[in-house]
């Protein structure tokens, strides 16, 4: 079980679903975090600023990420944003594609690795 200072931290691209699992987490007491990573050029600022007990990657492909919001972005910005979460990406101890699936798949997926681990 997380202590309650313990966060499950959240990284991933723009639009990847952050805020909508750690909402999620938490409405289920659970302490996540989401890390703004990709906007960083420190590579472990991760860790830097939260030092989670866990570490989730949220992946989401360039055309999804439009779909989802109106992002003013180009390709080459999100190329940028998936090399500034490399470290954390290789250091996630769970990694989601969330491209074809939903809010609820996804906490699912991470509810049942939580538990997996006694964490949840």
């Amino acid at each position: 079980m997380l202590e309650p200072h313990t966060a499950i931290g959240i990284v991933g691209p723009c639009a990847a679903g952050k805020t909508t699992l750690v909402n999620a987490l938490r409405m289920r007491g659970l302490p996540a975090k989401a890390i703004a990573q990709e906007h960083s050029y420190v590579a472990d600022m991760w860790q830097r600023l939260t030092k989670p007990a866990v570490l989730i990657f949220l992946e989401v492909s360039y055309a999804v990420s439009l779909q989802r919001r109106m992002l003013n972005w180009t390709e080459a910005e999100y190329q940028i944003q998936l090399q500034r979460l490399r470290h954390a990406h290789q250091h996630a101890d769970l990694c989601i594609a969330t491209d074809d699936q939903t809010p609820e798949q996804i906490l699912a997926q991470v509810l049942d690795f939580l538990t997996s681990k006694n964490l949840a």
